[in-house]
């Protein structure tokens, strides 16, 4: 067993030991959904005040609402979320590279055969974060499904903590 392995099960024996909230419901007992990045520096529990079972969370690399596209959906129509705060941060990885970087990457770590199986790969990285923020509303805005569901777009500096709405 690796040492993250061992970390996981140990973490889990404390955690399960005083675990009382098993009977919650499925639904998230406030109706939203929250998208944000899978980065390491943000708690979104902690960070969002997000209580178990209040809200769905959704993590993808630079918090994509196209990524996140299905999870937003099966959310909503499944699980009755009504609203979809899209949170996106200061020094987000995706702002460092483009699709020919990732790809690169990819060829030098893995070789050859990784390269060919992201070849046609969109890593969907940004330039401007407050732009990408506004574009990712407004593209989930426009789907027919988000008709009648309230979505913002925010920004959450990692250096302070501190959210900011954008849209």
């Amino acid at each position: 067993m690796t040492s993250v392995q061992k970390n996981f099960v140990e973490g889990n024996k404390e955690y399960a030991a005083n675990f009382t909230q098993g009977d919650l419901a499925l639904p998230p007992s406030q109706k939203y959904a929250i998208l944000t990045c899978m980065d390491a520096r943000i708690d979104p529990a902690a960070a969002f005040n997000i209580t178990l079972g209040a809200a769905h969370v959704i993590r993808n690399a630079g918090a994509s609402a196209r990524a996140a596209f299905r999870d937003i959906v099966v959310s909503q129509n499944l699980l009755g979320t009504t609203e979809v705060l899209i949170v996106k941060h200061t020094g987000c990885g995706m702002l460092t590279f483009d699709n020919e970087g990732g790809r690169s990457a990819v060829k030098q770590n893995k070789g050859d055969k990784a390269a060919e199986e992201v070849k046609d790969l969109d890593f969907l990285t940004f330039q401007d974060l407050e732009e990408k923020v506004k574009e990712d509303v407004e593209w989930l805005k426009s789907k027919a499904v988000e008709e009648g569901i309230t979505i913002t777009g925010w920004i959450y500096d990692c250096k302070t903590g501190k959210v900011r709405s954008v849209v």
